[in-house]
């Protein structure tokens, strides 16, 4: 009987133990999670009695190395990280590691020593990334066996609210990790090609380079470019590929509304600002504006950037609250700290909120002399505030992967994306049974 270990309760850990502790295979291994807050512990495991629990600060060497020595397969819910620390211990202790984070160059200098070692390192496995890569090595594979040339390749993905949900301007709240969201985009520059054109976007500019796109049934989004496509070209087998494209998808007047505060500096997670404790809404506006005494901030920011007084983005910004006379509730933080907070307030989740995640693949082909160009589209909606489609659409496929190694049946051993038949087959077979399955329409051009 294999044991394993889940690190971290956190957004995506619900459906994930859920999984593990009732599958009909469960009798096949034990399961124990750890989280250091107690209480998330126990809400999401009551449940199951045959899941064990133990609360600790998963920061600790000593923790680590007892839970990870005493273990066949870790699955790591950590932030992002933490899971090097992790993943160095799976590799001393002979032991296999599953998480559903990006491969960081770090984690890849390992492939040598897990391979050696027999060991499987299955990452990027949840749903962006994770479904992405799944669900398009089954499009690519199946496109080349039928003779055709992928020309163009593009995939978007977003979190939002669904419209059932109350109304909302930005038609958005956190379903994922706070931070990441106010962050997003700046890790540096966006690098893709476009029709055999090498484009690389700024930080400054990410927002306002957008592109709007249809799922049938769901209305219109617009795109955003995301992180760095071109790395996924020899995964995918698409080196060469005129158009290599990854986005996120939101709502219309989301990526404009947020690009004033790209523009303002809001977002910077570089410096301290000075006298958070006292420091309001308005206030924290006010900081990145020129000093005019007699004007407002509302005009002041109206006349920095260009925004009309009866633009949709105003009236973004005032539902957020931030020209209100409100505290932070921060004793100190960085611009990007002190927005998370103000954000958090408006946009947590509610009963009355669900969520919904949306995924877009755009593939251009050719097939016996004709053009085509095929669109897969997946939507999936949350269940409540706590079972959102983001936790389920990251934790099934994270759970199932663990089910996959912990029965030892994958064959490939190393540092692993899912872009690989005994990882993607019988994954996306499984999410098919549970709902999560993709709309395609080809269209010849």
């Amino acid at each position: 009987m294999k044991k394993i270990a889940v690190l971290g309760a956190g957004r995506s850990a619900g459906p994930l133990i859920e999984y593990l502790a009732t599958h009909p295979d469960s009798s096949s291994w034990t399961v124990s999670v750890y989280d250091q807050d107690a209480e998330t512990l126990a809400r999401k495991t009551a449940s199951f009695r045959n899941v064990s629990v133990e609360s600790g600060d998963l920061r600790s060497t000593e923790l680590l190395d007892r839970i990870v020595s005493a273990h066949d397969v870790v699955v790591s819910m950590l932030p992002a990280f933490m899971h090097l620390p992790v993943a160095e211990r799976c590799v001393r202790f002979g032991r296999h590691l599953v998480t559903a984070s990006y491969i960081s160059p770090e984690m890849q200098a390992l492939d040598a020593e897990v391979r050696a070692k027999g060991l499987v390192f299955v990452n990027e496995c949840g749903v962006d990334p994770g479904i992405d890569h799944m669900s398009t090595m089954e499009l690519l594979h199946r496109l080349r066996r039928e003779g055709a040339q992928v020309t163009s390749y593009e995939s978007f993905c977003g979190g939002i609210l669904a419209p059932e949900s109350p109304a909302n301007p930005w038609s958005y709240k956190f379903t994922w990790n706070p931070r990441n969201v106010v962050l997003a985009g700046a890790g540096g520059a966006v690098h893709f090609v476009q029709e055999g054109q090498f484009k690389h976007i700024p930080y400054h500019e990410v927002f306002r380079r957008t592109e709007f796109l249809d799922i049938p049934g769901y209305g219109r989004f617009e795109a955003y470019a995301n992180r760095d496509s071109l790395k996924y070209q020899s995964a995918y087998g698409l080196e060469g590929i005129g158009t290599m494209y990854r986005g996120t998808l939101r709502r219309p007047g989301f990526c404009r509304a947020w690009d004033v505060l790209v523009k303002l500096g809001a977002t910077d997670d570089s410096y301290p600002l000075e006298h958070v404790d006292a420091m309001t809404h308005r206030d924290f506006l006010n900081t990145f504006l020129a000093y005019r005494p007699t004007d407002s901030v509302e005009l002041k920011l109206m006349h920095y950037l260009n925004i009309s007084q009866d633009s949709d983005v105003m009236e973004r910004l005032e539902w957020l609250g931030l020209f209100a006379d409100e505290p932070v509730g921060l004793s100190e933080g960085t611009p990007a700290q002190v927005l998370q907070q103000i954000l958090m307030k408006k946009w947590t989740m509610t009963d009355a909120d669900v969520d919904m995640l949306a995924m877009i693949h755009r593939i251009e082909y050719t097939q016996n002399g004709q053009r085509h160009r095929l669109q897969s589209s997946l939507v999936a909606k949350g269940v409540s505030a706590d079972v959102t489609a983001m936790s389920y659409t990251v934790g099934w496929p994270v759970a199932m992967a663990t089910r996959l190694v912990a029965l030892d049946l994958i064959p490939e051993r190393g540092v692993l994306m899912p872009n690989i038949p005994s990882l993607y087959e019988p994954i996306l077979a499984e999410l098919g049974g549970r709902g999560i399955r993709f709309d395609e329409r080809d269209q010849r051009l």
